[in-house]
């Protein structure tokens, strides 16, 4: 199993390298998905390794299942419609709807929420809530080079040392997949950046690990706090959102406005350079994921303690960044 696990990133991360490499000369070379002089083709290989690893591998093991075949499907999908949106932006209500029709074929296949003593229409809109959120809450951590697929990288991460704990073979697949075909594309992300992933990727990226944290096994009935680690795996982009969205409706602006209000622009702001302010957010994602962790394996009051440490660190973070200047 061990020597499993290894040879599932690697293959991941050769495959991906393979993909960006071929995508990085296409685009040069014919001028596609080039706005600012640096190639938009980080998601599509991303996407391509994700999709194609993962059909090789549980065609490997022959355990081919429903849930992974619409998982594939529907992650497909966004990525199509992500790299149209690369294209030629989308407006904000057609991405909305993208994302609704694709967690919609989530749900077809049997992936959504099975939160006990609440009945399906519940479940169905808390999924809807969960992946729209998550998706588009990588989508605004996409805004420096690293940030986000770095956040993907080691939350992917997280979940595949969550689905080891707990047995769940075909969750560390996944996980472990996604967490090479990241590593990949990260080596040219750093900065400065050499490629970036565009809507296709941080999409992508949010729409693919708010499944994972979907389908994952955490924890007997007899912990049910365990369940809320996802949320604390996932912390830093829904921090990040919160904070954006909190602070855009106390200065009276629309949430989904652009504007220079982003956790990421106070770094900079501070004088931070835009290293500093990647390991800073990493650290913080790193931070986020142990908790959540943490939490899936100990008892509620533990668990408790973790989760009000984790919120009382995000309120001090908060509280000091909101302070910070910057032009709207």
């Amino acid at each position: 199993m061990l020597i499993n696990y290894l040879l599932v990133p690697l293959s991941s991360f050769m495959l991906g390298i393979f993909f960006i490499t071929i995508l990085k000369k296409f685009s040069l070379k014919y001028k596609l998905l080039i706005p600012r002089g640096i190639p938009l083709i980080g998601g599509v290989g991303i996407g391509l390794t994700f999709i194609l690893g993962s059909l090789l591998i549980f065609f490997f093991y022959r355990s081919l299942s429903k849930e992974v075949v619409g998982i594939i499907i529907s992650s497909s999908f966004m990525l199509i419609f992500g790299v149209i949106d690369d294209w030629h932006e989308l407006s904000v209500w057609a991405k909305f709807l993208v994302q609704i029709i694709a967690t919609g074929l989530l749900i077809l296949f049997g992936i959504r929420t099975q939160i006990i003593y609440m009945g399906n229409l519940i479940n169905i809109i808390i999924t809807f809530i969960w992946v729209l959120g998550i998706t588009n809450a990588f989508n605004h951590l996409d805004i420096m080079d690293g940030v986000a697929s770095g956040t993907a990288m080691i939350v992917s991460f997280a979940f595949f040392v969550i689905a080891v704990l707990n047995a769940d073979m075909r969750t560390a697949i996944l996980s472990l997949t996604l967490t090479g075909a990241i590593f990949g594309f990260f080596l040219y992300n750093f900065p400065p950046a050499k490629i970036y992933m565009g809507n296709a990727g941080s999409h992508f990226l949010g729409f693919v690990l708010a499944v994972i944290a979907l389908i994952i096994s955490y924890a007997p009935l007899g912990r049910k706090i365990a369940l809320l680690s996802p949320l604390l795996i996932l912390g830093l982009p829904i921090f990040d959102t919160t904070f954006l969205i909190l602070i855009r409706l106390i200065k009276k602006n629309l949430p989904f406005k652009k504007s220079k209000d982003h956790l990421i622009l106070r770094f900079l702001t501070l004088g931070y350079s835009k290293k500093k302010i990647l390991f800073t957010m990493l650290g913080l994602s790193l931070f986020f994921c142990l908790c959540g962790i943490l939490v899936s394996q100990v008892f509620s009051l533990l668990g408790i303690g973790i989760i009000a440490f984790a919120f009382f660190v995000s309120l001090l973070i908060a509280n000091k960044m909101s302070k910070v200047a910057v032009n709207d």
